[in-house]
């Protein structure tokens, strides 16, 4: 037995298989979708990914309105909690006081 005998009947079955016309349709196409189409798989992912971070992103600002509408509506309502944001937030104070601000390192 040599090699020959071995791994012809292989190669004819790949042979065929390869040059089989439906086999090199259907990689020709899985190529040309894949990579050359106006609406290839690779723009389709980048896409879907880009979606993903812009959902994640509205999410975040659906959140940051929900605080600042409630920390609005308190300021609103709440005196004592106006005059607590003011002296954190804007250094104000009341007649005859002195502020100190103590920043840590």
């Amino acid at each position: 037995m040599n090699f020959k005998s071995i791994f012809n009947p292989i190669f004819n079955a790949t042979k065929a298989v390869i040059l089989n016309k439906y086999i090199i349709v259907l990689v020709s196409f899985g190529v040309y979708i894949t990579f050359f189409d106006q609406h290839n798989l690779i723009s389709r992912w980048q896409s879907a990914r880009k979606i993903n971070e812009l959902k994640q992103e509205y999410k975040y600002y659906e959140g940051e309105i929900e605080k600042n509408k409630n920390e609005l509506n308190r300021l609103q309502h709440d005196d004592g909690y106006l005059e607590k944001y003011a002296r954190e937030k804007y250094l104000m104070r009341n007649k005859g006081e002195e502020i100190y601000i103590i920043r840590e390192e």
